[in-house]
């Protein structure tokens, strides 16, 4: 009986002390910990294409890269909503750019974003690809080749 309680006693003991010594070897840790960069600017080569016209053209242009501090509710409550901050446009202007080789009747001028300062913020579908995998910024649609 004796030891019964002792284990009720020692066990809730042990594991704090456990808990108490693995918080210190692994303390909370931040991005900067993992050395990952922060969200900032960065050079990025994308490529511009317009449907009908048959060749892609790289182009040299800031984009906003970079990791933000994230959260996850412990406790999920139905209906309310939860945001992931993701590196994103602060303020940005839009460049254009003419593609050479478009055939005739088919207007050659695109235009792409130009990143002047970035944030930590909600993911605006309207300027940035918030999905969990994206394409790289140098795909090309017409290097897939396309069977019929």
């Amino acid at each position: 009986m004796m030891a019964v309680q002792a284990s009720r006693v020692m066990f809730p003991l042990v594991l704090s002390l456990f808990l108490g010594a693995t918080s210190s070897i692994w303390p909370l840790a931040t991005a900067e910990a993992f050395q990952l960069p922060p969200c900032q600017l960065i050079n990025q080569t994308v490529s511009l294409e317009k449907e009908g016209c048959p060749k892609c053209h790289p182009v040299e242009t800031t984009i906003c890269s970079g990791h933000c501090i994230t959260k996850d509710p412990v406790i999920k409550i139905p209906f309310s909503n939860v945001y992931q901050h993701v590196c994103t446009y602060r303020n940005l202007h839009y460049k254009t750019f003419e593609l050479p080789d478009c055939p005739p009747g088919v207007d050659p001028t695109v235009t792409y974003p130009v990143a002047q300062s970035c944030h930590c913020g909600r993911c605006a579908m309207d300027t940035s690809d918030c999905t969990f995998e994206s394409l790289q910024p140098n795909f090309c649609m017409n290097d897939i080749p396309f069977y019929y």
